[in-house]
């Protein structure tokens, strides 16, 4: 009996597909932020969105997210991510959400632009919500 040579190729693209999946996974399973250097850093898989923290207008706690029409992105159970379209203004959104059924906290930026972020923990979406709002008033404050 002869044996059948197990192909190096097929195993070795194998492996990477499943490291690639679990990569993926990893980095969509939630926003990944940091505020630094006067700048709000959000990452969850391939969107990512760096804001100069003076340049924020308003901060505030939603109940729901808006009706929107979807650019490119995202909905798996209770998250929403991505880029969408407003169907009033056509103006971008940009919606990092881990939980839909939280509050989430709505950032208008540069006169005109929105974003809708939450975590998984409710506890680091009142975090950062204070944090934001500290910034803004601080420089609200500075401008005066």
């Amino acid at each position: 009996m002869s044996k059948k040579k197990r192909h190096v190729f097929l195993n070795l693209l194998l492996a990477i597909t499943l490291f690639v999946c679990a990569f993926a996974f990893t980095i969509h399973y939630k926003n990944w932020y940091s505020i630094k250097d006067g700048k709000l850093k959000i990452l969850s898989g391939i969107y990512y969105r760096t804001i100069v923290l003076s340049k924020i207008d308003s901060v505030s706690f939603v109940k729901r997210i808006p009706e929107m029409e979807r650019a490119n992105g995202f909905s798996w159970l209770q998250r929403e991510k991505g880029v969408f379209q407003d169907s009033l203004t056509n103006s971008k959104i940009y919606v990092f959400v881990d939980d839909l059924r939280q509050p989430k906290i709505r950032l208008l930026y540069n006169d005109s632009l929105t974003m809708f972020l939450n975590f998984n923990d409710s506890l680091v979406t009142q975090s950062v919500f204070k944090d934001l709002s500290e910034e803004v008033l601080s420089d609200l404050k500075l401008g005066d």
